[in-house]
């Protein structure tokens, strides 16, 4: 029996630590994919250069003695050439008289195109030359010698193939040799065209070797050792200061599929020889701002870099042009409410990349030269990638049920369907989420939670009432209130029923998780006070069972939730006072609020001492602003 208790407890601690396991293995499997992503450039060979920049490495002397191959533009000019004296070999037709040199059309055509000046006409084990221009088809030799000529030559495909592979093996691949201990470039010194060809040279020496499977895995794991260095820091970062998204699988998810997307990208067009600035690294810091915060965003744009930096060329430059790129991306974008904002971004961005790049060629080498002008319209076209952004917010959106401040501003659009509905229906109610929508953003500025966030949540927050809008007295006007001829439980339960079918109305029209989350949890599991006080008066020796007059909850869990559950409630309460000098609405404020605090409804939310005074401060004056007397107007005397 002990060993089944034993077991049973290891098993319910395997199962609370799952999530975590499955978090972090996430990242150990994007390591491992990075790595398999990664272009397999020669383990030996592990340098990035480039002609006309600085040679950003320790000076590279000859480890062995290696020939300098020519270049292809140099080979196809020698070959060329030696071509120039070639003659194909032909043979005589037997039994067809040969007193002019006539060949088939399709071979006159090709003796012109391929540019041969003479023909080899061979005769047993002799040959003998002749130019071109004596060569005929049957139709010129016709109209030059007035007389039918046969055709009496034919290509000797064998022999002309043999003769041509012969001379073209006297071609040289390469010119010169590097004897070992020669110094190749001194660090820091430009890479010119000479020495671009002496390196090419010594990679293909490197490559035409055979590399053994111990290095060939050294390497592979050197470059497994960095991914999850860079990882792992991430990782820390969160630990440290973002827990919250360390215990979220969506977040994890949502920052592991930004790094395999932009590092994926880079990995692709380095396989097919493309620039690397064509990628829009941008995306990486544009996604995490608008989801997350600036701090992780420029810290998950950072490991991205970090690691793509171990395969692209030229590891410095691109690592500063990025860094650039990512601190202009967080900084211009801000809290993205408008799509205009994202192509201010990018113009921003190709700004940034323009300058940085013509100031870091101009600090390594000096020299106008040394700018690439096409590398300005690689940074173009990155800047229009970058734009392409909004579909990756929206479809992340869909995907992680996260919500961008632009979906936000998009619902609080009072003309929207839904919010026109409740004007239409519920037009107290609507007008009391308008003055909630307004206090609680105002409260949320001052703690430093999200206004939008939360006024977005206040408008839809009691969207329920549409379904019976006369049962809530906000919308009764001349009308006798009917719950007041209800048995008190029951009509508690009627009010209680506008947060269920509000969640039901909101799921129907597709409202993010997060609007719905203010929906059910804006009253919290608190009383419905009025009815439970109502009953109770008129039971007062019966035991009464709170749950029929208690909201189904849950509790808020986020500031901007347990600021909507203030808002509501003191907003409600304010309708009733008749006193609206300071005194009383500060004492209503505080007797609200102490009352939620007292019922624990915010005890899972993350609400400081500090937090909760300035929240009174400025809910305080702001119903003194809303209800202040206004003069009197003077009629005029007739």
């Amino acid at each position: 029996m002990k060993f089944q208790i034993s077991d049973l407890k290891s098993q319910i601690t395997n199962a609370k630590n799952s999530p975590t396991v499955f978090r972090l293995g996430v990242f150990v499997v994007l390591a491992a994919v990075i790595v398999l992503m990664f272009p397999r450039y020669n383990n030996a060979f592990r340098y990035h250069f480039e002609q006309g920049k600085p040679w950003g490495y320790t000076t590279l002397t000859a480890d062995f003695d290696f020939p300098i191959y020519k270049t292809d533009e140099q080979l196809d000019r020698e070959q060329t050439q030696l071509l120039s004296t070639f003659t194909p070999c032909y043979r005589y037709i037997r039994g067809v008289q040969r007193q002019v040199l006539v060949v088939s059309l399709q071979d006159k055509e090709w003796l012109q195109a391929e540019n041969f000046s003479r023909i080899a006409v061979m005769q047993g084990r002799v040959s003998k030359t002749y130019p071109i221009t004596e060569v005929y088809t049957e139709m010129t030799a016709h109209k030059q010698f007035g007389y039918d000529c046969a055709k009496n030559l034919v290509l000797d495909t064998v022999l002309t193939q043999s003769m041509r592979d012969k001379l073209l093996a006297t071609l040289s691949p390469t010119q010169g040799l590097v004897q070992k201990g020669e110094k190749i470039v001194g660090k820091g010194e430009i890479v010119t065209d000479r020495t671009y060809q002496v390196l090419q040279s010594l990679r293909r020496a490197y490559d035409e070797e055979s590399l053994g499977n111990k290095q060939r895995t050294l390497s592979i794991l050197g470059e497994s050792m960095l991914v999850l260095l860079f990882l792992c820091l991430f990782v820390v970062y969160l630990y440290v200061f973002r827990v919250g998204y360390l215990r979220s699988t969506s977040t994890v998810l949502i920052f592991a599929l930004q790094m395999f997307i932009v590092i994926g990208l880079a990995c692709l067009a380095l396989r097919f020889n493309l620039s690397v600035y064509l990628i829009p690294f941008a995306w990486v810091p544009i996604l995490a701002r608008v989801f997350f915060d600036s701090r992780t965003a420029l810290f998950l744009h950072f490991t991205t870099i970090l690691i793509t930096s171990i395969v692209v060329p030229t590891p410095v430059e691109f690592f500063f042009i990025q860094i650039v790129v990512g601190m202009v991306a967080i900084s211009s974008l801000g809290d993205m409410t408008r799509r205009a904002q994202l192509v201010q971004t990018a113009a921003w961005i190709l700004l940034a990349q323009v300058i940085a790049y013509t100031a870091i060629s101009f600090a390594q080498t000096g020299a106008i030269s040394s700018i690439d002008p096409w590398m300005y319209l690689y940074f173009v076209i990155c800047a229009l990638l970058t734009v392409g952004c909004y579909g990756l917010i929206y479809a992340f959106e869909k995907l992680f049920r996260f919500i961008s401040s632009i979906t936000l501003v998009e619902l609080t659009d009072i003309n929207s369907e839904l919010l026109h509905t409740l004007a239409e229906r519920a037009p107290g109610t609507f007008q009391h989420s308008m003055q909630v929508s307004n206090l609680a953003a105002e409260a949320a500025k001052a703690i430093g939670a999200n206004a939008l966030l939360v006024r977005t949540g206040a408008l839809y927050h009691d969207i329920g009432k549409i379904t019976d809008p006369l049962y809530y007295v906000e919308n009764q006007t001349g009308v006798e209130n009917p719950l007041l001829a209800m048995d008190p439980r029951d009509a508690a339960q009627v009010i209680i029923a506008h947060v269920t079918e509000g969640e039901k109305i909101a799921r129907r029209n597709h409202l993010p998780e997060v609007v719905i989350n203010f929906i059910t949890t804006h009253h919290g599991t608190s009383l419905v006070r009025y009815f439970y006080n109502t009953y109770c008066n008129a039971h007062p020796k019966e035991k009464v069972d709170e749950s029929l007059f208690r909201y189904p909850g849950a509790k808020p869990t986020t500031k901007e939730g347990a600021i909507l559950m203030m808002a509501d409630a003191i907003e409600a309460r304010s309708r009733s006072l008749e006193d609206f000098s300071e005194e009383s609405i500060a004492k209503a404020v505080n007797l609200m609020i102490d009352a939620q605090i007292a019922d624990g409804q915010f005890a899972e939310t993350p609400l400081s001492f500090k937090d909760v005074e300035d929240i009174r401060r400025v809910f305080t004056a702001r119903l003194i602003a809303m209800n202040h007397h206004r003069i009197s107007y003077p009629t005029l005397n007739k």
